[in-house]
Parts: C-alpha cells; sequence; structure tokens
C-alpha cells in the first residue's frame, strides 16, 4: 500500500470488508473522500449515510468498522484511525509511509506514470473553443478555449487517448451576406495581414448593406442558394473564406500554445443529416409538430412540452440535425468511450436535449452511447460589474487582451530587474525578460480563468491577476522559482551524494508540507470527477503556502547531511509537484523572474 493513487481504492475495500465482518448489509458504501487536514488524509464517509437508511446510531456504525479496521496489520503499518462527528472515519498518513512515497514519486514523469491507470483505455473527444469562421476571436471565446484545453491535459495526464476537436461554426446564413461583400469590397491586403478582422469587416458590411437595401437582400440570398447546392464557384469561395478564417483562429491558439486535431465543422456533416432524420423517424422518436420534426421527452419536467426541433418547417436542417450527426460519427469513428463538450451555460437546455435524444436513438439503434458531460461556464465581467467591452462598446479582441497581458507583464519584470540590480543581483538578460514577459502574461490570464469556480461569473482585473500577492499565477510562478534558487548553490554530484542520506521527516512544518504534497493525488481524482480546474488551483496556492511555513520555519541548509537532504527532498517534491500542477494549468514555469 506504499503507492498512494492506489490506497484509497486500497481503503476502501477494507472498509468494506470490516463493514460486512462487522454485520453491516450490501448497501454500505465506505465513500472514501480526502479529509479535513485538522483529522487525516482520508476520511470514510458511509457510516452517516447508512445510518440514516436504516435509523441507527452512525458513531456506533463506525465504531464497528474501526475494531474490524484496528485488526488489520498491513493498514496500522500505514495510518492512524479515528472517529469524528457522527460517525467519520479519519485516516491519518504515518510519516514512515510519507517518507516512502516522497522517495519513491520523484519528478513529474514519475507522477504522471503513476496516475495514468486512472483514465487508462478511455478515449474521450473533447470539444471546446469552437468560434464561428469569419468573426475575430474575442474575450467571450476565452473561457471554453482555457477550460477546454485544461481538460485535455488533465485527462492526458491520467492516461486518456484525448481527440481535439474544434467544432467552428462554418456554414449557414451569414455566408450569404459575406460572399456579397467579399465579391465587391475586398481589400486583399488587409485580408493577407489580419484575415478575421477583414472577413468580419465584410461581413458588418453586408448585413450594414443588406438592412438598407432590398436588392442586396435579394442578391445576398442568391449567393446562399448557390452555395448550399454545392455550386463549384461557392464551395471554392467558401474554401477560402474558412482558409483564412481558420489561419487567423490559429494566430491566437499560438498564443496560448494551443493545438488541436481536429477542425470538423458544421459543414463536415452538412451530407451526413438525411441519416439522421430518416433513423429518428423510422425508431419512433421523431414526430412532426407544427410542420416541424421535434423529439419530445415526456419523462422530462421541461422538455415534456419544450420539444428539441431537428428538421425546421422548410425542411432545412439546423444545430440540432449536426449535432446529432457529430454526436454519431464520434461514437463510431472516433470510437469514443467519453465525449466532453465545453461551452457558455446559455447552451445548457440544448446539450440537455441533445444527450436525452442521442441516448434513445442509440439504445433503439444498438449503438453503444459514450459518457457525455457538457461542461458549461459563467462570464467575465469588467470591473464595472458589466460584461468586458472594449472602450468602443465592442468585445475586447482576444489578441489584443493578450497582446496588453504580455504588455503589462514586461513592465513588472523590468521594476523587479531594478530591485535585483539594487540588492547587487543578476539581472535578467532582454531575453530572459521577453520569456518571463511571454509565461506571466500568458499565464495569468490563464490562472485568472482557472482559478475561478467555471459555472460562476468573475470580475477581470489587471492588477489582481498580475499581482505577486495571493492566489495568482505570478505568486506560484516565484514560489517555483525561488525553490530552484536553492538547487543552484549545488553542484549535481553535491545532490547525488545527499540522495538516500535522508533521515525522518519530524518538524510539524515538514509533516504539514509532507501532507499537502501527497494531497495532489486526491485534488487530482476529484478535479477529474468535477472536471473544475479551480480544485487544483486552490491546491497549489495552498502548497505554495505551505511551502512558505515550511522554509520559514525550517533552515534547509544545515551542517546534519541526514536533516539538509530530508529537507532538500521537501523542496524538490515541492516544486515536482508544483511544475505538474501548472503544466496541467498550461503554464510553464521560469527559472528566474
Amino acid at each position: 500500500m506504499q503507492d498512494w493513487f492506489d490506497l484509497a481504492k486500497k481503503i476502501d475495500s477494507l472498509v468494506l470488508e470490516a463493514a460486512a465482518s462487522a454485520g453491516l448489509e450490501d448497501s454500505f458504501t465506505a465513500d472514501i473522500r480526502s479529509a479535513d487536514p485538522r483529522f487525516g488524509d482520508l476520511q470514510a464517509n458511509g457510516a452517516l449515510p447508512y445510518a440514516k437508511r436504516n435509523k441507527s446510531n452512525p458513531r456506533q456504525i463506525a465504531q464497528s468498522i474501526v475494531e474490524k479496521l484496528q485488526a488489520n496489520q498491513e493498514l496500522a503499518e500505514v495510518a492512524e484511525l479515528s472517529i469524528a462527528g457522527p460517525g467519520f472515519i479519519n485516516f491519518s498518513l504515518k510519516p514512515s509511509f510519507l517518507q516512502k512515497w516522497l522517495t519513491t514519486f520523484s519528478g513529474s514523469e514519475q507522477l504522471e506514470k503513476a496516475a495514468a491507470h486512472l483514465q487508462a483505455d478511455e478515449t474521450v473527444v473533447v470539444d471546446y473553443s469552437s468560434p464561428n469562421t469569419a468573426k475575430q476571436m474575442h474575450i467571450g471565446h476565452l473561457r471554453s478555449l482555457i477550460i477546454g484545453e485544461f481538460i485535455c491535459k488533465l485527462l492526458e495526464f491520467c492516461g486518456a487517448k484525448v481527440i481535439r476537436d474544434n467544432h467552428i461554426g462554418d456554414w449557414g446564413t451569414a455566408y450569404g451576406r459575406l460572399f456579397y461583400a467579399y465579391k465587391r469590397f475586398l481589400d486583399e491586403e488587409n485580408l493577407q495581414a489580419n484575415p478575421l478582422g477583414e472577413l468580419e469587416r465584410l461581413y458588418k458590411l453586408g448585413s450594414k448593406l443588406a438592412a438598407e437595401d432590398e436588392a442586396v437582400v435579394a442578391e445576398s440570398r442568391e449567393e446562399l442558394v448557390k452555395l448550399q447546392s454545392e455550386d463549384p464557384e461557392s464551395m471554392k469561395l467558401w474554401e477560402t473564406v474558412n482558409g483564412h478564417s481558420i489561419d487567423g483562429i490559429k494566430q491566437v491558439y499560438e498564443l496560448f500554445d494551443i493545438h488541436f486535431d481536429h477542425y470538423l465543422g458544421e459543414s463536415f456533416y452538412r451530407n451526413m443529416v438525411e441519416q439522421v432524420y430518416k433513423e429518428l423517424e423510422e425508431c419512433g422518436l421523431g414526430e412532426k409538430s407544427e410542420g416541424a420534426w421535434v423529439v419530445f421527452h415526456p419523462e422530462h419536467k421541461r422538455f415534456a412540452t419544450q420539444p428539441f426541433m431537428y428538421r425546421k418547417s422548410d425542411g432545412a436542417s439546423n444545430y440540432a440535425t449536426t449535432d446529432l450527426a457529430t454526436m454519431l460519427y464520434r461514437a463510431e469513428h472516433f470510437k469514443a468511450s467519453s465525449i466532453i463538450i465545453e461551452t457558455d451555460f446559455r447552451q445548457k437546455d440544448h446539450f440537455e436535449q441533445l444527450e436525452l435524444t442521442t441516448k434513445k436513438w442509440f439504445e433503439k439503434t444498438g449503438r453503444c452511447f459514450p459518457k457525455f458531460s457538457h461542461v458549461f461556464h459563467g462570464t467575465i465581467m469588467g470591473e464595472n460589474g458589466k460584461a468586458m467591452a472594449s472602450r468602443s462598446g465592442d468585445p475586447v479582441l482576444l489578441k489584443d487582451l493578450i497582446a496588453e497581458a504580455i504588455e503589462r507583464a514586461e513592465k513588472l519584470v523590468r521594476e523587479k530587474n531594478e530591485e535585483k540590480v539594487a540588492k547587487g543581483q543578476a539581472p535578467l538578460s532582454e531575453e530572459e525578460v521577453a520569456a518571463a514577459a511571454k509565461v506571466i502574461g500568458t499565464g495569468s490570464i490563464r490562472y485568472a480563468e482557472l482559478s475561478q469556480n467555471r459555472t460562476s461569473d468573475y470580475v477581470f482585473a489587471w492588477d489582481k491577476l498580475l499581482s505577486f500577492e495571493g492566489n495568482t499565477a505570478p505568486y506560484l510562478l516565484y514560489a517555483a522559482t525561488r525553490i530552484k534558487s536553492i538547487f543552484r548553490n549545488f553542484e549535481a554530484s553535491e545532490l547525488e551524494a545527499l540522495a538516500g542520506k535522508a533521515s525522518q521527516i519530524e518538524t510539524p512544518e515538514e509533516l504539514a508540507l509532507a501532507r499537502k504534497i501527497l494531497g495532489f493525488v486526491g485534488v487530482l481524482q476529484q478535479t477529474i470527477e468535477t472536471l473544475r480546474p479551480h480544485l487544483l488551483c486552490t491546491y497549489l496556492f495552498e502548497l505554495a503556502g505551505a511551502y512558505s511555513s515550511f522554509y520559514n520555519a525550517n533552515k534547509v541548509i544545515v551542517s546534519e547531511e541526514a536533516i539538509k537532504a530530508r529537507r532538500l527532498m521537501l523542496c524538490q517534491r515541492t516544486l515536482d509537484v508544483l511544475e505538474t500542477g501548472l503544466g496541467l494549468l498550461g503554464i510553464p514555469t521560469l527559472e528566474r523572474m
């Protein structure tokens, strides 16, 4: 039981065995969770719900389980047991276990190797970002992009095969007005320099002209009809527009070092909708309502009367149709065991209906339905409490937001550089300043996003997210560089010579830090279960705090080699987990800052 990644599972099994031995019914569940640090490291919470169901005393039930567990010699070597409150069984890991774990799991690679079984054999399609083509990416696109990429990194770290699919909006009525303006008012030079900006300008111009002139409306409609009938000339222009759009989108993604495996937009599924129509009707799910084809869900309070329309009364497809085709393609082509879609909260009803419809459709057609999760987020607010916008009132463009973040970060780095010079320390080179500014700037935006509960709105405030104090990216990055500075005082041969000489951790601060380092595993599991990145962010902030308390109370570089070795080990393991956690958030650490 020296593998902390398997310990919770092992304790779960032992608690169930003890419960059975104590005469409890099969309905008892251990419900293992991370414990409040004041009481232990793991907690079995199953006694309380069991007692409620059976109208018995939860503390007596917990006591009967603990008596059986205390007879297990293997468990006794690992943890001490206690009961808290109305029957919570706490497991406090012994220092000897902490020491063995810290010695065993050295570096991010070891942690990743151990975590790989958590999602092993899973194939997960993650659908996120999904902007519309011919439009510039703005702050409204930020949350899906950052949260979606975090989910991908987290699942990959835990052993899943992840397929990043950008389901872009690249088909539909907007193209009629865009094509009308493109053919008449294109600025070729601007298209090459700023493709998304030029295409958005043309779309807005086409819409403005259509609002003023019915002739433009008619010509735009003709352009759309030609595209939908796949006229060769229209398709060629469509491919040109989409190519420029994706190039522009990728330029923004590059700033965050984000790359997709596929850009399978709505257009990809346009020729698959006939199968959707046919099968939904044949299996009895689809029915006509006011001329349109819909699916009702009578068992659902709202959807019994709020149908899921998948074919309009004029026979045209819609988002629901292509989303159903997308679900089928991902299940059959990618062999997905799980599908995750990340969007804002306004699409919650749509994806709930999509899940219900697809599940019934697959069941009636003998297909396996993958696990489905709609991960949704709230809104980014400006400091005025309204949706964040530029001075002109338009949404802040992502490329402008990133540029400003890097510019502000560079100013902070140069101020820190001046402080280094004043203290007689070696300043950063210009290359180091530029690298640090990019990491801190983009990392601060990422961390400000991921450290919030994703379902809540939050206020975007420059001073807060770039602060070197509090739960921010600069604070954690600085904590990592502080630890790295300790190891710069040693030659590799010295550190190698100290390896294996560490004595037993013993001071309160050492033990608290060791427990917090091991807490990474429990937080990792909680974050996978909930897909809420703020849980990991909060943990990393607390880890940095525990390290600070340890460092302030325990001198690391001491004459006694055994003590020095164990404290250096604690420093290194803290750094390992900080770098691993920040890496999952998409934030690389720096050597100096």
